[in-house]
């Protein structure tokens, strides 16, 4: 397909804006990798929020939302949704954490937290498996989507596109690698500025073309079942044409266990990943909880309608699309129904949502094999120039074996799933080691381990005696529930079996981090006057709030009117709520004063 000269003006302003950014925070990147990696600790919550929303914005995200909506309606977004609620566990109970330990990366946790070689043998092997090897399947599996979008836009042959995503990426490399975090940040305001705008116009124009009709067209094409924004608990399975249905085992394991249970890139229980880094990167504590609760309002809330908007009429424009091809409708729809010019906005919205989570991948992957491995194991008394110029280098190595790993990919959704599960069990551990001092080096080895265990014993052992173990947890959850099981009962038995971290470790950790929880050997009369009881009401309110504002614009743009009265009479009580608990407590105070226990 052929691009008109005014989308070529607006691809092009759009690179002249990130190289000019990219270039404009160079000399304050190369300081230090505290610079390069952190923008020195001075970022405001709304900058650190909105690189966290533009990094989940992905170019994968808008076309894995339409292909779960065509096959599963709405509710069919209840398997990320459910990330809400673990989300928001993050913002009140661990964002303050995260800024008061002034560490650089959530591994160097690890030596905080933990004693004795098991903790640094943690380390290391973290750093390379987080920033080497998963890092790589995330950038693998977007650049896979970019691919999918260059094949239908451009019919781009499949032995050329490899070589554009590469172009892409290094353009990506060129502006990360010399402005560090605070071009990363910067650029993705404006990069998920650009994004949203274009993915609002699109579900506009198609919204409005002849085809569908508006809202009360696309209302009476499709059948009740896609419109539910809850999934219809019994038995069945997902599947086009009918309502979500799972069995109320599937429906407890993504509401109830999977927020808490799973490590997820950008969704880890407790915080961590470039969720972490931008907490440890805002200003101070009061704009690390503001900037992550603007994310997950964000994130949940407002971004998904105009994604789910063009997925619905996707379902009535493409009904002939295969099922494993239903996520190209967002892409036909562009290509389709954009007039010149705006065709070139949305290509720049998906490559600016690209580029906003390919810099961070990079930036935050480097941050662990430079600060975590290369720093801490292979050179410790390296200058600061030294370690700067190592950043940079290695973002693109990084981006190279990213590329390798890229060509590898057969499908997103077998990524997703692998991730899932072979982090099934470890998320509780991430959430404790906060607060009960027992928790050791050990017991976060052995949940790290143990998944990846019971994740080959249910894919390539029991699924020879029944295939339903190769099932993802939406179709049928013994496979997760097994992982997660089998997992906890391993770190529970080591965690026992093994010594206590050393009791100066614990007493320093406590000191200067002050959590809340099982800590009473290590108290000595330092405490925070906050109480967990009313951090329990500020995260249930705040979910509720959330979710509530989600569903009261879903039913605003249906015209739903009873359902817009509801959920906006539940998000103002659920606001209130939260308003009066947080106060009660000071939880957006920054750093509370010790007080006598």
């Amino acid at each position: 397909m052929e691009l008109a000269l005014a989308d070529w003006i607006v691809i092009g302003v759009f690179l002249a804006i990130t190289i000019f950014i990219g270039l404009y925070f160079r000399k304050k990147a190369g300081q230090d990798i505290d610079s390069f990696f952190l923008g020195g600790r001075n970022l405001p919550w709304w900058i650190a929020g909105t690189s966290m929303v533009a990094t989940t914005f992905a170019a994968d995200t808008p076309l894995a939302v339409t292909e779960l909506v065509a096959n599963n309606g709405i509710a069919g977004n209840w398997v990320w949704w459910n990330m809400l609620i673990g989300g928001m566990l993050t913002t009140f109970f661990f964002a303050k954490y995260w800024r008061r330990a002034e560490i650089l990366t959530d591994v160097e946790f690890i030596e905080m937290r933990y004693s004795g070689k098991e903790a640094s043998f943690l380390r290391g092997f973290k750093a390379v498996y987080l920033g080497l090897f998963m890092n790589a399947l995330v950038i693998g599996w977007v650049n896979v989507a970019l691919m999918s979008l260059l094949k239908v836009f451009f019919g781009i042959p499949d032995d050329m596109l490899l070589w554009y995503v590469f172009a892409a990426m290094l353009v990506v490399v060129l502006y990360s690698s010399v402005s560090g975090l605070l071009g990363v940040a910067f650029t993705d305001v404006v990069q998920f500025i650009i994004a949203m705008g274009g993915c609002i116009v699109l579900a506009w124009l198609v919204l409005d073309s002849p085809k569908v009709g508006g809202i009360s067209g696309l209302k009476e094409q499709l059948p009740e079942w896609s419109l539910s924004f809850f999934p219809q608990i019994g038995s069945g399975s997902a599947g086009i044409g009918t309502t979500l249905a799972m069995g109320f085992g599937s429906f407890f394991a993504i509401i109830g266990l999977q927020w808490w249970a799973s490590w997820y890139p950008g969704n880890e229980p407790g915080g961590g990943g470039y969720i972490a880094q931008r907490m440890m990167a805002a200003k101070d504590e009061k704009n690390a909880i503001y900037a992550t609760l603007f994310f997950q309002i964000a994130h949940y809330a407002l971004r998904p309608w105009p994604w789910i908007i063009v997925a619905l009429c996707a379902v009535v424009l493409y009904p002939d699309l295969p099922a494993d091809d239903k996520k190209l409708g967002y892409v036909m729809a562009m290509k389709d129904y954009l007039p010149d010019g705006l065709r070139g906005l949305l290509l720049v919205a998906f490559f600016a949502a690209y580029m906003s989570t390919i810099s961070t991948q990079l930036n935050w992957g480097t941050s662990y094999l430079i600060n975590d491995l290369y720093k801490r194991f292979i050179a410790p008394g390296a200058s600061s120039a030294k370690l700067v110029a190592a950043s940079r280098i290695g973002t693109g190595l990084l981006m190279l074996f990213a590329l390798l790993i890229t060509s590898q990919i057969e499908t997103i959704s077998g990524v997703w799933v692998f991730i899932i599960e072979a982090g099934a069990g470890l998320g509780l551990v991430l959430i404790l080691r906060w607060y009960w001092w027992r928790i050791n080096a050990w017991s976060e080895i052995a949940a790290t381990a143990a998944p990846l265990f019971a994740y080959a014993l249910t894919k390539y052992v029991f699924v020879q005696f029944d295939s339903a173990w190769g099932l993802s947890v939406l179709e049928d959850p013994r496979s997760f529930l097994f992982i997660l099981g089998f997992t906890t009962i391993s770190w529970i038995v080591v965690t026992y079996l093994t010594k206590p971290t050393n009791f100066r470790k614990l007493e320093e950790f406590y000191a200067k981090v002050r959590p809340l929880g099982n800590w009473k050997p290590f108290e000595r009369g330092i405490r925070d006057n906050v109480t967990i009881s009313y951090l329990v009401v500020c995260w249930l309110s705040a979910v509720v709030m959330a979710y509530s504002v989600l569903f009261f614009i879903g039913h605003l743009i249906f015209r739903n009117w009873i359902e817009v009265l509801i959920y906006g009479t539940i998000s103002l009580i659920s606001f209130f709520i939260l308003k009066k608990a947080s106060d009660k407590v000071d939880v957006f105070a920054d750093d509370k004063k010790e007080v006598a226990a």
